[in-house]
């Protein structure tokens, strides 16, 4: 039997529902749940229900963060000449918090708005707010107990060597073993991330904003705008990421640099070049104009004032448009004086194509590679028990500084300690991976140097087939400086890298007999 409503009570009224994630949105069926009680209610007692208004957020916070509440507000706002009843079904998803309680019933009786709550009884006496004050700091306190129990359990698991945080791009959670979720890679995006941070460690790319381009012209991987662009801080981010070495550090947690895990991207020694990168000269941005149309802009420098030539496209009488080369330094005899995209480009390609060696000579020097890797891979065994030994050496200076620090009181002489504890930390850090590495690698020779001596044998082809990545790069491998363009005479001397040197016989003026006993100790 329907039960009318109090005599001038509303009839309309407004339903709200709150779970505390979006995960108990979506999975838990909570809102829906709250919904058909609250639908129930309003039946029950001859409500008309106008609208629902959920949320999928804490109660803990200030009730303004809601969205679901700010539009449940607004809306009354737009009905200033009706009046409603809103209904919820616990007081805890009302607020979880005294102070925005409070502040929330001012909010509804300022707009003549009626509250009514499944299994709690709103009274407007002195004792009523009394009892209903207590049940909102018991809310809150519940609230406050159970964060701080998550935070302990969330601490105690980091300290372990486990992610648990969300995800970082590159990674998603799956069940472990040992309980709870881990890190393990999520391609393609894993592949895409160790490529961009290896690169930036190596030299590939030169500064953030090579990174941020590559990783834009990557489909799969996330943007940050409509336009398909990614923000500098989040490339920031990743870079300074120790999660991507297989490494976790929680600082506001008091958790030190320590081993994760999870399995790395990349290798704790790697990492560390990209922090020293980062703190050093790899802050220049790249260039924006640098594109398909002209992949030497930039690099050809002009032969009269030394600075690099830029590009652009030039427009005749009849719309037609005609690529071009230039130099835009002013008072430069050559100012403004263009040189055909097709000319230069052309000179360029034959230069290219005059660094391929011989089969014969390339072979010779593919030997010489590959016996000095023979000799680097028995260095590297030795060099592997040194770091074990340093690593040692650093585990003592650690302990000598714990020591002497116990006995200090001046605070200034305290952080200076605790600051040197922390890089010897990660030195140390280093040193053990160092120790653990597996040598000799289990690639072979040639898997290893595969892309490398496809260069070195035919840089004409990679120069044709590559992309403009590709093709900076090879400017960078190929030459120790730019090249120089002069209008009358073409390009001049290049300067070339050691290995193109060699594979070019280019030593003239520096050939030298060799003793015998240079090489291998005197027979008699």
């Amino acid at each position: 039997m329907t039960t009318a409503p109090i005599e001038n009570e509303p009839v309309n009224a407004l339903i709200y529902c709150r779970v505390s994630s979006r995960k108990q949105a979506t999975e838990g069926g909570g809102l829906e749940s709250q919904e058909q009680r609250c639908r129930e209610y309003a039946e029950l007692h001859g409500y008309n229900v106008v609208a629902v208004f959920p949320d999928d957020v804490s109660g803990g916070g200030d009730f303004i963060n809601r969205a679901g509440m700010v539009a449940l507000l607004a809306f009354l706002d737009a009905q200033e000449d009706k009046q409603y009843t809103v209904i919820f079904d616990d007081l805890k998803r009302f607020a979880r918090d005294t102070e925005f309680h409070i502040k929330l019933r001012r909010e509804f009786a300022l707009r003549k708005a009626t509250i009514k709550c499944l299994n709690f009884n709103f009274d407007d006496t002195p004792e009523g707010k009394f009892i209903e004050t207590i049940f909102a700091a018991h809310g809150e306190l519940e609230r406050q107990q159970n964060g701080r129990q998550v935070t302990q359990k969330m601490k105690a698991r980091a300290k372990q060597g486990f992610c648990v945080f969300r995800a970082v791009v590159g990674y998603k959670y799956i069940k472990s073993k040992h309980g709870g979720k881990i890190l393990v890679r999520d391609e393609p995006l894993a592949s895409a991330v160790q490529e961009a941070l290896e690169s930036f460690a190596s030299g590939r790319f030169e500064s953030q904003a090579e990174v941020k381009r590559f990783l834009e012209g990557q489909p799969s991987f996330p943007k940050d705008t409509k336009t398909g662009e990614i923000t500098y801080q989040r490339i920031g981010k990743m870079l300074t990421q120790p999660l991507y070495a297989g490494y976790i550090e929680v600082p506001n947690w008091g958790i030190s640099l320590r081993e994760a895990k999870h399995d790395g991207l990349i290798d704790f020694e790697t990492f560390e070049k990209i922090q020293n990168r980062i703190n050093s000269d790899a802050r220049i941005p790249a260039r924006a104009d640098i594109s398909e149309d002209f992949p030497l802009r930039g690099f050809i420098a002009c032969n009269d004032c030394g600075n690099a030539l830029t590009a652009c496209w030039s427009k005749s009488q009849t719309g037609k448009r005609y690529p071009y080369y230039l130099c835009a330094t002013k008072r430069c005899v050559s100012n403004r004086k263009s040189i055909p995209r097709q000319k230069l480009e052309n000179e360029f390609a034959a230069l290219i194509s005059s660094l391929q060696p011989s089969n014969d000579l390339f072979k010779v020097v593919k030997s010489m590679f590959n016996l000095a890797w023979t000799q680097r891979l028995t260095q590297a065994k030795a060099h592997q028990e040194g770091f074990k030994q340093q690593a040692l050496v650093v585990d003592e200076q650690i302990n000598d500084l714990l020591e002497k620090i116990v006995n200090i009181s001046n605070l200034s002489v305290i952080k200076s300690f605790e600051k040197r504890i922390v890089n010897l930390e990660r030195q140390k850090l280093l040193l053990a991976e160092k120790g653990k590495k597996t040598t000799p690698t289990k690639a072979t020779f040639d898997e290893l140097f595969e892309l490398a001596f496809t260069l070195l044998a035919n840089p004409k082809k990679i120069w044709d087939d590559g992309q403009l990545a590709m093709k900076r790069n090879l400017l960078k491998l190929v030459f120790l400086d730019r090249l120089s363009y002069c209008r009358k005479t073409g390009l001049r001397t290049p300067n070339l890298s050691l290995p193109f040197k060699m594979l070019k016989g280019d030593f003239e003026g520096h050939k030298l007999m060799v003793h015998r006993g240079e090489f291998e100790s005197p027979t008699p």
